[in-house]
């Protein structure tokens, strides 16, 4: 509707020029590719469209509940826990393609939310690292990040959806590397 309104504007203010009448207008884009997709949020049938966080710094997460660094959910939630009132956004996606996954997502929903307390937003199981890329991952590639090679990979986004740093699965949430950056971030 304001598309139209906008091109009628635009056509009387200017005259009726035959070339601006019938040119196609676009909108600006303001959904960073990244963040172009609405996804079901963990065990679920809420969708989410990520675009609401375009503007926002992120932290990105691939995780899993079966794993060596799964305990790293503590950390990831006492992170959204001191930086969400300033911002920071963190979204985790439990991925099974490196076979420490639970099938069912209940029972992934059960270790996140239960075991750990996680309240951060969490998606539905897909892909990160091979095969159907789930669209974040797949612009993160794009981007030129490195797929995860593991889980519990971590990247940092900023306000204009710039890729400022990855983070290896044995980097704790907590670490000094990690809030040194996400305190740079916020600023």
């Amino acid at each position: 509707m304001m598309k139209a309104i906008y091109k009628l504007f635009l056509i009387l203010l200017l005259g009726p020029l035959s070339a601006l009448s019938s040119m196609a207008w676009a909108e600006p884009s303001i959904c960073p590719t990244l963040l172009d997709s609405t996804q079901r949020e963990l065990h679920s049938t809420q969708t989410i469209d990520l675009c609401q966080f375009a503007g926002q710094p992120l932290l990105i997460v691939n995780t899993a509940s079966h794993c060596g660094f799964t305990g790293q959910f503590k950390g990831l939630e006492a992170l959204h826990k001191l930086y969400a009132p300033r911002g920071l956004v963190v979204l985790g996606f439990p991925s099974n393609d490196f076979k420490q996954e639970e099938k069912d997502e209940s029972k992934t929903a059960e270790v996140c939310f239960v075991n750990y307390g996680v309240t951060f937003l969490m998606l539905s199981t897909s892909s990160v690292a091979k095969g159907k890329l789930n669209p974040v991952f797949k612009a993160l590639e794009q981007m030129g990040a490195p797929l995860p090679r593991w889980n519990f990979h971590k990247y940092l986004i900023n306000v204009d959806g710039e890729l400022i740093g990855t983070f290896a699965s044995k980097t704790e949430p907590e670490s000094a590397e990690m809030k040194q950056m996400i305190e740079k971030l916020l600023k």
